[in-house]
């Protein structure tokens, strides 16, 4: 188990670049399976989760050829689909949350999939019913081994229509997407979900010859094509990584310029730090994020406390609340943070009151933050990284607390940051790997 040695206290300056998008690169990566054709993805983060599920593809018989940092070309021509119902791939699959997108493109491509319970975050409860009653609408027949927590589904062939999701999910509704492609005859999906990993999943598949539309919207129509051919594809940026930049360089003074950012993508995520008293600067393609030696939490109109919560796209992305969070403890004034969609999630927060920040953790759903404008600064601890946004949560902490700080378990925050360290390394951090 890898540990991070933080010296607090140190500027951040300069340029920086977000890496590939995490959650898009898992679901175009996923999609490759659905042709026999070269599709070549490019500016792929080579971090632990999608480095894992490249490995999942290649013992399920993918060619998988690295063409350069970020560049890979799979050709899915010779799968070996019984691996996929084996004992060897469940146990790889109980690691990678990821991995329970494989069963669209499965399932739609050689008319069966098994889905084991996923790996990742230890965030609370996330279930798969919204996957298993997609792959069911299509005409899937489903035979289930709780004991196992497995599930298998068949089909000889899928065939289009009209469903209700009972959840916008990000993973289902990419999952219901890649099976339907190839159905036959038309699939609607209602509350689907719209973030941009999914529109950028629906510009690949298009551009492989499916028949998509209503991109961007909660509601897709979708009709099915024979076959999928090869294509190209440029993996965006990760606002998650951008939100994450913005906290960084707002705790620790210095301004960073965030480059190669489509703002759009963004959607509610800078005014959410604004909503925080952070000031922001934008460019065509960068933001920048100046120096503030002050910044005052926003109230309602009738002078209420702020309340900043997740929701599905276009709202705020749950990634980014530990963020939040923590630039919160050095804002002046309160806000109340509620995470709606994971039971676990803000238990981190005790790292953060022992760390000095003054938290109120009401219950598992929401917290109450009150900032004392820099008059309490955080003090160096010794914590451990329970998931990937909380682990990054944590060294922004770290890096901004007096003393000396040591975060464990960073194969976390790994699964989500590429060379993390060596990154802020080079922008005046000290940061040492153990």
């Amino acid at each position: 188990m890898a540990s991070f040695i933080i010296e607090g206290g140190h500027k951040l300056q300069g340029d920086i670049t977000p890496q590939g998008a995490k959650n898009e690169a898992l679901e175009v990566i996923c999609a490759t399976l659905l042709t026999s054709e070269e599709v070549r993805i490019s500016n792929v983060p080579e971090i632990l989760d999608v480095l894992h599920l490249i490995e999942l593809l290649r013992n399920l018989g993918v060619e998988v050829t690295r063409i350069g940092k970020g560049d890979f070309v799979f050709k899915a021509a010779n799968i070996n689909p019984d691996y996929a119902s084996s004992e060897e791939f469940m146990q790889q699959c109980a690691t990678l949350r990821g991995s329970v997108m494989l069963v669209g493109p499965l399932l739609a491509r050689f008319g069966t999939a098994v889905l084991a319970k996923p790996g990742g975050d230890k965030i609370g409860r996330r279930r798969v019913d919204t996957h298993l009653y997609g792959m069911q609408q299509l005409g899937a027949d489903l035979s289930s081994d709780n004991d196992n927590s497995r599930y298998t589904l068949k089909a000889l062939s899928l065939r289009g229509t009209d469903m209700i999701l009972d959840e916008a999910s990000v993973t289902g509704t990419a999952n219901i997407i890649m099976a339907a492609v190839l159905a036959k005859g038309t699939t609607t999906i209602y509350n689907a979900a719209c973030e941009p990993y999914l529109q950028q999943l629906c510009k690949m598949l298009c551009n492989m010859g499916a028949k998509i539309s209503g991109i961007s919207s909660n509601l897709l129509t979708i009709e099915g094509v024979s076959s999928l051919h090869a294509t190209t594809h440029k993996v965006h940026a990760d606002m998650i990584e951008v939100g994450s930049f913005i906290g960084m360089s707002v705790m620790l003074g210095g301004g960073l310029t965030i480059h190669d950012v489509n703002i759009k993508e963004l959607g509610i995520i800078p005014k959410s730090f604004q909503r925080l008293g952070i000031s922001l600067e934008y460019g065509p393609n960068y933001i920048r994020v100046p120096e503030q030696e002050h910044y005052q939490i926003e109230t309602f109109l009738d002078g209420s406390f702020m309340t900043i919560d997740d929701a599905p796209w276009p709202g705020l992305t749950p990634d980014l609340l530990s963020v939040l969070i923590v630039v919160a403890t050095q804002a002046k004034g309160t806000v109340l943070f509620h995470q709606k969609m994971f039971e676990s999630r803000l238990f981190f927060v005790d790292r953060l009151i022992e760390m000095g920040a003054q938290i109120i953790l009401c219950d598992p759903h929401r917290a109450v933050v009150v900032g004392h404008d820099k008059a309490i600064k955080l003090r160096g601890r010794r914590m451990v990284s329970p998931d990937i946004r909380a682990g990054i949560a944590l060294l922004i902490a770290a890096l901004s607390a007096d003393g000396i700080s040591r975060i464990e378990n960073v194969e976390q925050i790994d699964r989500g940051y590429e060379n993390i360290e060596v990154r802020l390394n080079a922008l005046g951090a000290k940061i040492t790997r153990e």
